[in-house]
């Protein structure tokens, strides 16, 4: 299998070591693979893809004008994660979580972490996230995101680092475990060999999660989609068709007698919880844009009052901009009193005139991200970049410094992938999804997007990344 396959000394392979030999966990796969069968793994291979287009898994990209859904293309080599090595990830995002919900409920009331001058009032107070309309706003069990997303990569130290946070609408879970599905149907022989942690239980755990977010006996739950036009709609109806519960867009809900109530062929339904997928922005035409179609009107009021549940909460996103992400190690020791189990990258604020200074001497060596940048976009990724591409960042950085933030180029882990001409390293991240209600729950694993052109460190699916199968084992697997 690894002939001609070529490992890089500076980069940690997650199926190989230096000298060739497969890591203990992935033994059962190695043993596997070397026995495989390599024209029936491709037949296989277009076998997917095609099962992927019958099901509709696909996206669209904004500002394609060609408009034309795109399919994520999937790898069917898994990453494969040891038990112990989840044990640590999953106590790490736990922390990260709960501390993330600890800071949100405190900077829309008491503002201690403020006070305390951890984190600089002007960060979190003139952010363009932070929403003053959540001040004093009780939410059942202070729970503001309830849905967390959390990027993470390994370094070539082997250490795993966190990327970023997403608290606002995080996506990607409808893949994570259509890519089981399909992995499970192609290689069923595969499970059958080793223990495999399930992640099928993830839309039962996510609707409990949704239903513990509201104080009503017996909370109607829906979820709410900006429309069939919106690069995630496949998600946004998969889960609501997991769940079992309503799919709505704005003309499906109207406000009245301070409830938010739900048209349907019986007549109004009053809905307890609404999982949006519709930012903050948009949400409510008289409060906040409006030229918004995407929202309820008067749904704001209705949400102040405590007659509805929002997940994720407005304002969550304050949490997760790339400005306030340097501070999430110093919110656990200020909240939770303990060390961060997990480790942010290294990261330098723009808007310091030192860290300005010397990121502007060092673009060669890192990676420069817009603080309020998704999806691959507005970033320079500085060993990979052109002189010229170097030089316009350097005046975007100079006219607007507090935009910005730098990062250390990580080596980022790699796993085989197949290719054209068999198995090739791609470098790759990790995406787990923590659920936030009357404790904090994990599926175990998350969603591993993989960068498909050689040498690129880009994973997002707008800019050619694709998805793999996320194996944890379970304790006497390997």
């Amino acid at each position: 299998m690894n002939q001609g396959y070529e490992l890089a000394s500076n980069f940690y392979d997650e199926m190989l070591l230096h000298d060739g030999r497969y890591r203990h966990h992935y033994r059962d796969y190695w043993l596997w693979l070397q026995q495989a069968d390599k024209e029936a793994i491709a037949r296989k291979r277009e076998e997917a893809e095609l099962l992927f287009h019958r099901v509709g898994i696909t996206f669209n990209v904004y500002g394609d004008n060609g408009g034309a859904d795109r399919l994520i293309p999937f790898d069917s080599v898994p990453r494969i994660i040891p038990a112990d090595e989840w044990v640590m990830l999953e106590r790490g995002i736990r922390q990260r979580v709960q501390a993330l919900n600890a800071f949100l409920h405190d900077i829309y009331h008491q503002q201690h972490i403020l006070k305390a001058g951890i984190i600089p009032a002007e960060q979190v107070m003139v952010n363009d996230q932070y929403q003053p309309c959540m001040q004093n706003v009780d939410l059942h069990r202070h729970i503001y995101a309830h849905i967390t997303g959390v990027d993470m990569v390994r370094n070539s130290d082997g250490q795993y680092y966190v990327l970023e946070d997403n608290l606002r609408t995080p996506s990607g879970v409808s893949y994570m475990l259509e890519n089981r599905k399909m992995m499970m149907r192609l290689y069923p022989e595969l499970f059958a060999r080793q223990r495999i942690a399930p992640v099928e239980r993830y839309p039962s755990l996510l609707l409990q999660t949704l239903r513990e977010s509201s104080p009503a006996n017996d909370p109607v739950v829906v979820v709410l989609t900006p429309g069939r036009f919106n690069s995630a709609y496949f998600e946004h109806s998969f889960l609501a068709q997991q769940m079992g519960v309503e799919l709505v867009e704005s003309a499906d809900l109207f406000v009245k007698d301070g409830a938010v109530l739900m048209r349907t062929t019986a007549g109004p339904c009053k809905v307890d919880v609404i999982y949006r997928r519709v930012d903050d922005a948009f949400l409510d035409p008289l409060a906040f844009r409006p030229d918004s179609m995407l929202g309820v009107p008067g749904l704001l009021s209705v949400y102040r009052a405590g007659n509805v549940v929002l997940a994720n909460a407005i304002g969550a996103g304050v949490a997760d901009d790339k400005s306030i992400y340097p501070y999430v190690p110093d919110m656990i020791r200020f909240y939770l009193s303990e060390e961060p189990v997990l480790n942010n990258v290294p990261t330098w604020q723009c808007r310091k005139p030192d860290d300005l200074a010397w990121v502007l001497t060092h673009l060669s060596e890192l990676v420069v991200k817009e603080v309020h940048g998704a999806g691959g976009y507005g970033m320079l990724i500085g060993p990979m970049a052109s002189q010229q591409q170097r030089e316009d960042f350097r005046a975007r950085l100079q006219a607007k410094p507090e935009n910005y933030i730098a990062q250390n180029t990580l080596a980022l882990s790699t796993c085989p992938t197949f290719i054209d001409n068999g198995l090739a390293p791609r470098h790759i991240d990790l995406r787990p999804f923590a659920l936030s209600g009357a404790e904090i729950r994990l599926v175990p694993g998350g969603l591993t997007r993989v960068a498909l052109n050689k040498g690129s460190l880009v994973v997002n699916s707008s800019q050619g990344g694709g998805t793999k199968d996320t194996w944890v084992l379970e304790e006497d697997a390997c």
